[in-house]
Parts: C-alpha cells; sequence; structure tokens
C-alpha cells in the first residue's frame, strides 16, 4: 500500500456533507450546537491548503457559498460549471449533450424535449420537480422522489434519449410542500443531466488547471454522486450519514480509496479535513481505525 504526503487541495461536498440540518454549519446531525467544522475549516485556511466547493447547487449559490467560506473554487451543478477567482473564470462542461441543440442550454433542450413531464408521468407520485429550488438550474433538471436511477436511465434509453442520466444526490427529510405517495423510506434528490458531466470530470479538469495530480487531492462527500469524485483523487472520505444510506456501504466497500468517518455531516467533514492535514493519503485500501476515523462507519 503507498502513502501519500498530506492533502494540497480538498474539494468538498456541501449539503449533508460540510453543512448539517436545514444547510448550518453550526449544527450537528442531532441538531446540537458545535464549532467542530469552523475550527477545521480554520485550521484548513491557516495549513494555506485550498478548498473547493462541489455541489449540486447552481452557479450562483455555490459562489456565495465559496465567499463565505473563503473557499479557492467551486464547481456547481454537480460538475456542470468550474469556477475560479470569485466566478470570474469559468469553464463549463458539456459531457454527452447533443452538438444538435447548438447553444441552448441542457435544461431548455429538456424543455423542448418534454422529457421531465413524461419520466413525471411514467412515476406517479414516486417523482416530482424539487421546487422551488429546480427554477434556475441551467444544465440539470432537479427533482426529488423514489425511484430506481437504473431504471429510469433504461427508460431515457429506450425513448433515444441515453445521453440523459438520473444522478442520486442524496437523502432529504420528507415536507409538507412535496406531493409524493407516502412511504417510510425518504425521498432523494435527484439530478437529471448530460452523461459525462460528474464531479469528478470536473475536479479532474480543475486539477489540470491547477497543475496538480489526483495525488494532491482529496474529496468529501455523503452521496451516490460523490462516489464519482473518487477516481479522481487520492482519497475519498464519505460521512458516516451518507454511508448509511440503504446500499451505500457495499458501494463504499467497493471503491479502494475510499474510507468512512466516524461521526454524520459537520462533525465528520471535520475530522476528514483533520486527517488531510495531518495523515498521509493512502492510494488503496482503508486507513488503520483510530481514534479519530473508522473504516467502516459508525455501529450499526
Amino acid at each position: 500500500m503507498t502513502s501519500l504526503p498530506p492533502a494540497r487541495i480538498v474539494y468538498t461536498d456541501l449539503d449533508g456533507t460540510m453543512v448539517g440540518p436545514r444547510g448550518s454549519f453550526w449544527h450537528t446531525a442531532g441538531r446540537e450546537l458545535t464549532a467542530g467544522p469552523a475550527t477545521a475549516l480554520l485550521e484548513l485556511h491557516r495549513a494555506g491548503v485550498p478548498l473547493v466547493l462541489v455541489s449540486g447547487r447552481t452557479f450562483e449559490q455555490v459562489i456565495e457559498a465559496a465567499r463565505i467560506f473563503a473557499a479557492d473554487g467551486a464547481i456547481a451543478e454537480l460538475g456542470a460549471t468550474v469556477a475560479w477567482d470569485a466566478g470570474r473564470g469559468v469553464h463549463r462542461l458539456r459531457g454527452e449533450f447533443p452538438e444538435g441543440f447548438g447553444d441552448q442550454t441542457p435544461m431548455a433542450a429538456m424543455a423542448e424535449l418534454g422529457v421531465v413531464e413524461e419520466l413525471i408521468a411514467e412515476y406517479p407520485g414516486r417523482l416530482e420537480w424539487h421546487a422551488p429550488w429546480h427554477t434556475t438550474h441551467d444544465t440539470d433538471a432537479l427533482l426529488r422522489g423514489r425511484v430506481d436511477p437504473i431504471a429510469v436511465d433504461a427508460w431515457l434509453a429506450d425513448h433515444d434519449l441515453g445521453w440523459l442520466t438520473l444522478k442520486d444526490n442524496g437523502a432529504i427529510p420528507a415536507t409538507s410542500r412535496m406531493s409524493l405517495d407516502d412511504d417510510p423510506l425518504p425521498p432523494h434528490v435527484f439530478h437529471l443531466m448530460p452523461r459525462g458531466i460528474t464531479k469528478g470530470a470536473a475536479i479532474a479538469w480543475d486539477l489540470e488547471r491547477r497543475g496538480l495530480t489526483p495525488a494532491d487531492a482529496v474529496a468529501i462527500g455523503d452521496s451516490v454522486s460523490d462516489l464519482e469524485m473518487a477516481p479522481a483523487v487520492g482519497r475519498l472520505w464519505i460521512t458516516a450519514n451518507g454511508a448509511a444510506v440503504d446500499g451505500m456501504l457495499g458501494l463504499i466497500e467497493a471503491i479502494p480509496n475510499a474510507s468512512i468517518t466516524d461521526a454524520a455531516m459537520g462533525e465528520g467533514w471535520a475530522q476528514a479535513v483533520r486527517a488531510s492535514l495531518t495523515t498521509p493519503q493512502l492510494t488503496a485500501g482503508h486507513p488503520p481505525h483510530d481514534e479519530h476515523l473508522s473504516p467502516t462507519g459508525p455501529d450499526r
């Protein structure tokens, strides 16, 4: 097993990872006040290690969050847009978005085709717009519900829409604003978007721009879409709340450079940041258990 020096750059998901309930940086998953994430962020900045936010949020939302957290860059809409220099530098990934749509955005193309409406009709009570946040997205159709992304991708292929894919961006609490069928399982946020646009592809492009290699980088996330960051970095950390989602543990264990934090959300994020600053990053296998981090996550 080969070890790498401490991280030279950290890429992090926001919701459910760096920030906790209702997007709070100051609350644990159990809604208790904590200064842990803020202290870890201060340590990261004092160490001179750049922080890049990688989120499903829109470009404007991620740029604003980057200002708040003093991040060095931002990646929006699950990898669609890479930004630096406070948003003055921008690179957009197209993935498999067909050239035939010209200068249209993927969202405009999907609206022209009526694909979202057809898909929602195919899954009544199981899929809907993630209102009101969906209205400002350019690259992805932001949805919520309880569907199998693999089955949806098969439906897309059958309808000559194989250039699109449905990405799972993690579970969210059910609320009264949703019109989904009752179900004990939590709904998930989904992004319907062109294939080939991933957080990992965006990180790889950003690392090349910076003159860095995957061995220099660490990523932190909590959802299935965050697993796509693993090939682009030396070490991927998944917070305990993400690992607790049904089916996630097996996916994580199949990724040689992925590990799970002991704690959930912001506290787990702080653990991953500190480990990235003070310990070698392993290129294969999981790190040994110690008082801070566990390769198997919390007790279940």
